[in-house]
This record gives C-alpha cells, structure tokens and sequence, in this order.
C-alpha cells in the first residue's frame, strides 16, 4: 500500500466513502489496473487553485479586474432597474415629477412654461443630456477592463514564453519540466485574459443597451412635452 502526498480528485474519494458506507449490494467503484501509476499521473493534473497560481502575478490582476467588473455589472443593473422602473411609474403620474430622471425633466419643463417652443426644447434637450451621464456611469471603465484583460494575458504569455526560453538557454531541452512553469504560465493567463474579457464585453452590451433604452424614454418624453405645449399655443 503507497500513500500518496496528495489525494485524487474528489469524484474518485467519493467512490472510496460509498464502498467504505456499503453494507450489501453492488457498489461501483475505481481500481487503477496499473497498480498506481495511472493514479499518480492523475494526481499529477493541476487543480483550478494550482492553474490560477501557475498564472503568476499577471494573473491575479487579471482576475481582480473581473472581480471589478462584476461588481460594476451588478451594481449597474441593479441602478439601471430600479431607474427603469421609476421611469415608467412616472410616465403615469407625469402631472406629479418626483425624484427620478423623467421627473427632474418634467420639472424643468414646470420651470420654464413660459418660455418660447424653440428655448424650452433647448432647456429639455440639456435636462436629456444631463441624465446621459448618470445612466452610463462606470461604462467606460468595463469596457476598459474588456480591452485591458486579454492584453494582460497577452503580456502572461510574453513573460512566460521568455521564461521558458530562459530554462531553455540555461539547462538545455533535457529535462521538460523545467520549461513547464513558463508554459504553464504563457496559457493560463491567456485563458485568464480571455475568460476575462468575454463575459466583461457582453454584460457590457447590455448594461449599455438598457442605460440607451431609458435614454430613449426620456428623449420621446421630452419631445412629447414639446409637441404638447406647441399644439396648445397654437389654439
């Protein structure tokens, strides 16, 4: 019997706990007919924490900025929703503006009846443009990660590569698991980068395409007030 310095994975542990808990019947279960050496091998295979590592530091920054850029997907659309949702509660109560973008706009046309169709479509459009900016908030920088990530796992991959180069020039092609690390590096933060920047660039989508939705509300809003006053002045 070889204890071995790591366990298996663990769908090969649970084989072991059902055989162990059987107490009758047939209980399937895994046997290495090579006596060990199919099993070292397995053991051999890096886990998810071990690829994260063999990333180096490279890969960690790329991680942090997914984590960023979740936080920033999840803080959007729970902003974005809510917005949304006021929005359309005000388009029923538009007699009524209350704190939210299509109210302040309301509120402006409120504030400036007076004024001619052509400067109070000017007042309205600005009050459209000023909401723009809170809707789009943090977008630019999750498109930013987007790009950003798979040109970090792109450095991974140059910084690895020269690592690899480097055991090369040093000992020679002798021994292959000196070259391993710098490999081992040079894909998994490529992997990292894209697995990154893939899910940042559509969740970037649509985060935008529902902040450009809201936009669109209040610019028809808007011009509906316009048509509105317009159409009374000329009676």
């Amino acid at each position: 019997i070889v204890e071995f310095a790591r366990q298996p994975a663990p769908r090969y542990l649970q084989s072991a706990a059902l055989l162990e808990s059987a107490s009758s019947g047939i209980t399937p279960f895994a046997i290495d007919p090579s006596r060990g050496q199919l099993l070292a091998l397995q053991m051999q295979t890096p886990e998810l924490d071990e690829r994260v590592r063999q990333g180096g530091i490279i890969g960690y920054i790329i991680l942090a900025l997914g984590a960023i850029a979740l936080l920033i997907v999840i803080e959007r659309m729970i902003t974005l929703t809510k917005i949304q949702s006021s929005v359309r509660r005000q388009m029923r109560k538009l007699d009524k503006p209350s704190k939210n973008p299509l109210g302040r706009i309301i509120e402006v046309f409120h504030n400036n009846k007076a004024l001619d169709i052509e400067t109070l479509e000017l007042k309205l459009g600005e009050a459209v443009l000023k909401e723009s900016p809170r809707l789009n908030r943090r977008l630019t920088f999750m498109k930013m990660i987007a790009v950003v990530a798979p040109l970090l796992g792109l450095l991974g991959t140059v910084t690895g590569m020269i690592i690899t180069f480097q055991s090369i020039t040093l000992y020679g092609t002798g021994d292959p698991k000196l070259m391993a690390g710098g490999i081992s590096q040079a894909l998994v933060t490529t992997v990292l980068g894209l697995s990154v920047a893939i899910p940042t660039l559509l969740f970037h989508s649509v985060v935008q395409g529902r902040a450009k939705r809201i936009l669109e509300i209040l610019q028809q809003q808007a011009v509906g007030i316009i048509a509105i006053q317009a159409e009374e002045r000329h009676k």
